[in-house]
């Protein structure tokens, strides 16, 4: 108890053993005895943990703690993008974005299709295995399809089964890097778009966003945006 007027703590009352609380044995439950040896048997067949799963990945994969912790945080989800980093494949991307990309993309559409269609990701995977999602990364990596067309192309991978390569050529969505082909997109909107022009002159960078999203427009998504940039960039001193 307190005692307020001397500020300290007292003992009020004191059991000397367990039958002063009316403790007994429960005959339904037999005492166990448990050997180190069954023990670690036990431990040793435990799946990695989720904190542990979580700083691995950060630590090998170089993840963000945030990407570690929401790709950990299902077992399903962590195995498929484990198992996408086995995949031959893989190999190709960059190395040092190479993860990053692929969290990317199983944070971002992935789980988008996933909640839009309520399923797990083991439904998803039986559409898109992991071998075909980074066939399509390869494909973005090298340039093959630009960023809006990945999303796309994996749409219609999940709604298909078929391999990001056949849609891309059935479809025509290779994205356009010919300098020359972009150009003449980008004189046509520079024509087209004498207001936003004037704007850009006059300080206003917004316009150069407008002008960006006009000439990927005019291609479906398919020209370099990079190349866009520089390509309208160039073009604007010029008039």
């Amino acid at each position: 108890g307190w005692r307020e007027a001397k500020g300290i703590h007292v003992s009020q009352r004191r059991k000397e053993s367990a039958h002063d609380y009316r403790y007994f044995p429960e005959p339904d439950l037999p005492p166990m005895v448990l050997s180190r040896q069954w023990v670690e048997e036990i431990k040793a067949k435990l799946p990695e943990l989720p904190e542990v799963r979580c700083t691995r990945f950060v630590s090998d994969y170089n993840l963000t703690p945030y990407d570690a912790g929401l790709l950990t945080g299902s077992k399903a989800l962590a195995d498929y993008f484990e198992d996408c980093i086995k995949t031959k494949e893989y190999g190709k991307l960059p190395a040092k974005k190479a993860a990053k990309e692929l969290s990317n993309i199983v944070l971002g559409e992935v789980s988008h299709i996933l909640n839009e269609r309520s399923i797990d990701i083991s439904d998803f995977g039986k559409k898109v295995s992991p071998e075909q999602l980074i066939g399509l990364l390869v494909l973005h990596s090298d340039g093959v399809v630009s960023a809006a067309s990945e999303k796309s192309v994996l749409r219609e991978m999940f709604e298909t089964g078929r391999a990001a390569g056949d849609i891309v050529s059935q479809k025509g969505l290779k994205q356009i890097s010919d300098s020359g082909e972009i150009e003449v997109e980008v004189m046509a909107v520079i024509r087209d778009n004498a207001q936003a022009v004037a704007d850009y002159k006059a300080g206003k960078e917004q316009s150069l966003k407008f002008l960006v999203g006009q000439v990927m427009r005019a291609t479906r998504g398919r020209a370099n945006p990079a190349l866009v940039n520089e390509l309208l960039r160039k073009k604007l001193e010029e008039v």
